[in-house]
């Protein structure tokens, strides 16, 4: 498929079969069908090749290869385009050149244009020239049409001119004329060469886009572990993933992935989920714990039993959310390629009509070909073609430098109707990392004291929240000590010994409840109800002081909340963690509205939810449970700091991780679709306008070669524009 509109037509001719219902992407090349269990799969290839075009089943692969060789696949037609716009670009431009600047028109430089243009006509273009046959064996027309003919209508004038006119003559120069002529001297090689290369510009950008379609999926499947430790015959063995089975016993050790879904057999730890199911806090895991594949052991070593592996996973079916919203999100068709049924067939026609009437009335033939020419030279879709991607191009560099990424130009166009943006918490709203927010102390103690011997037990753990304590606990007090017979306590904490104390940090169970001061056991509740963890830290005994960790706001969170309300944007708080958290955080930024507790799928689900209820619906995001849901929403944003999997999965990616760029970019995206529309609203105004006074003979092929570049120009320069967005 080259255009929206070959994605059209594919889906109409699968959508005649009875029991049909077929939905054809053109960014990623797929067709999601549905179909009664009575059709052959092959019927469909059969009828998509009816159509003029190409299909096959994909085979249903358990395992990333099928995402490598499409990868492999993209990569190849990108690199094929990429080499016809260098070719076209380098020997184009002296064309275009010695065309428009008569100084340059040394004695016989028509022929050196001649050998220049050929091999851009008959090479570079040579796509266009494929489709545009392709779509006449099936009586049908696209922008590849109009490229085709338009190019090779005004290669064909010019090869007549030189061999059979006067252009051919030494010391010939290009002769300047408002009207159509029944000399044979005019050459138009500058119009073929340089709308193949202003078409081909478009392409590249638009392979480049198609080429990044599956990189979500495979950010998905990279995050799962390679291999894994089995137990074999009383043995670990080391294997590939991939000859893991159904209830073998795997060995995971402390800081390694957990190799796929299973439940715990052995051992005591904690597991970092912030990957898959948005938890910010660790969960404590022990015998009979299910655990999920691609989640990080942080703590001591387990056994686990597989549950299930390859395409059962949770891993996995987290990456189909992201297939199957990706593949039902409606791509933003140009609308080049919308009217281009009408427009194209339009166009050739008119062009074969003036040719007739020039004749019919007693033209020349010169002069009925000079102005068939002009039709179809004016209404070539130079302008059209760098409509879209100058705009973006523009658009997108000035977002780099204000730290926003823009994938396309498919994903602008819900941004100027976006009401509704739904926040991910973890690494979004917050920092995603657990600090040391309050210290209480019971009466007596010194608080470097407690940070102290605290710090020095916490910094032999792993544990992501022993690891914060440990950090601040240096960042207070300097270098820690050591700690001596240190041990993990089954989950509740750890203790060591230190300067010839017994220190135990951890949950209030390992403290007698009459060691307790009750003061720290009303700290203890008052961080508990703003969703923080209380870590009890005691020696000789007796609970010495109560140390608050949590998931701490970003400092701009809520600037960014209060500009996305000015921008009359209603924000939701959407997380996986606890509602007792979601809310502290959801106050602390200024959101009213909260979901929380919500699985991947979940986040799915409530975002359907909320586009049913006709709210348009922004997603920003920054972890692999959030990246079905960015992409299912009607624009997602994410954050730079977070996952591959969430960033490809979005639309528009914020490079800083801070959330205030997510107004930013809204505004740019509105901007850039704006200056979008009106350089193509200028295009086909341009043709509409033109095309009567070429038909008529008022416009000669050279000056409509040269109003189609003033077209172009103006697009340029309304595009760059955008570089002084603020």
């Amino acid at each position: 498929m080259t255009c929206a509109a070959c994605a059209m037509r594919v889906e109409r001719k699968l959508n005649k079969l009875d029991g049909v219902t077929a939905t054809v992407n053109y960014a990623t090349e797929k067709a999601k069908v549905r179909y009664p269990s009575t059709i052959d799969p092959r019927l469909l290839v059969d009828q998509v090749m009816a159509a003029g075009y190409t299909a096959r089943v994909p085979k249903l692969e358990k395992s990333q290869h099928a995402t490598e060789y499409a990868a492999s696949d993209e990569d190849g037609t990108l690199s094929t385009v990429q080499a016809r716009l260098i070719g076209a670009a380098v020997l184009s431009t002296p064309v275009i050149a010695m065309a428009m600047v008569p100084a340059l028109q040394f004695r016989n430089w028509q022929w050196l244009s001649l050998m220049l243009t050929a091999p851009v006509v008959l090479w570079a273009a040579w796509p266009f020239h494929r489709a545009a046959v392709v779509n006449l064996r099936h009586c049908a027309a696209s922008m590849d049409t109009l490229i085709s003919i338009g190019t090779l209508a005004a290669f064909g004038w010019s090869v007549y001119a030189l061999f059979f006119g006067h252009a051919g003559m030494p010391g010939t120069r290009h002769t300047f004329s408002l009207t159509i002529q029944p000399a044979t001297d005019s050459l138009y090689l500058e119009v073929a060469a340089g709308v193949t290369t202003f078409i081909l510009t478009g392409r590249f950008f638009e392979a480049r886009a198609k080429r990044r379609a599956g990189a979500a999926l495979r950010a998905l499947l990279a995050l799962g572990a390679k291999d894994v430790t089995v137990l074999r015959g009383g043995e670990e063995r080391d294997i590939p993933i991939e000859h893991l089975l159904v209830d073998e016993v795997f060995v995971v050790r402390p800081g390694e992935k957990i190799a796929t879904d299973g439940v715990v057999e052995e051992g005591n730890s904690a597991v970092d989920a912030s990957l898959v199911t948005g938890e910010s806090v660790p969960i404590e895991i022990g015998p009979g714990s299910r655990v999920a594949g691609a989640t990080v052991n942080a703590g001591g070593r387990l056994m686990v039993r597989a549950t299930a592996v390859g395409a059962d996973t949770q891993l996995s079916q987290i990456a189909r959310l992201v297939e199957d919203a990706q593949a039902g999100k409606a791509q933003v068709q140009r609308l080049a390629d919308r009217v281009a049924m009408v427009f194209v067939p339009a166009v050739i026609a008119l062009s074969v009509g003036t040719l007739s009437f020039w004749l019919g009335a007693g033209g020349s033939a010169t002069q009925a070909f000079s102005a068939a020419v002009a039709v179809l030279i004016i209404a070539c879709p130079c302008a059209l073609g760098l409509a879209t991607p100058t705009a973006l191009l523009v658009g997108t560099g000035r977002g780099a430098q204000m730290g926003i990424l823009i994938k396309g130009p498919e994903v602008l166009e819900s941004t100027r109707r976006v009401d509704t943006v739904v926040l991910d918490k973890t690494g979004t709203v917050t920092t995603g990392r657990m600090s040391l927010v309050d210290i209480h102390v019971a009466e007596g103690v010194e608080t470097a004291d407690v940070l102290r011997l605290a710090g020095a037990v916490e910094n032999a753990s792993e544990h992501p929240i022993a690891q914060a304590i440990a950090r601040a606990a240096r960042d207070k007090v300097g270098t820690l000590p050591s700690a001596r017979d240190f041990a993990n306590l089954e989950g509740h904490g750890v203790q060591g010994n230190v300067d010839n104390r017994t220190v135990i940090v951890g949950r209030v169970k390992l403290v007698k409840r009459r060691n307790v001061p009750p003061g720290l056991s009303n700290a203890k509740a008052r961080a508990e109800k703003r969703g923080h963890t209380a870590v009890v830290v005691s020696w000789d005994g007796r609970a010495r002081a109560v140390l608050e960790v949590a998931d701490t706001v970003k400092p701009t969170s809520a600037e960014a909340v209060a500009r996305l309300r000015r921008l009359g944007l209603t924000p939701v708080l959407l997380t996986g963690d606890n509602d007792v958290v979601a809310r502290a955080v959801a106050q602390e930024v200024g959101i009213d509205q909260v979901i929380a507790g919500v699985r991947p799928e979940g986040k799915v689900a409530t975002i359907r939810r909320l586009q049913d209820e006709g709210k348009v619906v922004a997603m920003v995001g920054d972890g692999v449970n959030d990246a079905a849901a960015l992409a299912q929403a009607d624009l997602g944003l994410a954050m730079g700091t977070g996952t591959d999997a969430a960033i490809e999965a979005a639309d528009l990616t914020l490079i800083r991780g801070d959330l205030t760029t997510t107004a930013d970019a809204i505004r740019l995206s509105r901007r850039t679709l704006t200056t979008i529309k009106a350089n193509l609203c200028w295009a086909f105004g341009y043709n509409i306008a033109a095309l009567p006074l070429a038909a008529a003979g008022l416009l000669n092929p050279m000056i409509a070669g040269a109003a189609m570049a003033c077209s172009s120009v103006f697009v340029v320069s309304n595009s760059l524009r955008l570089r002084r967005f603020q």
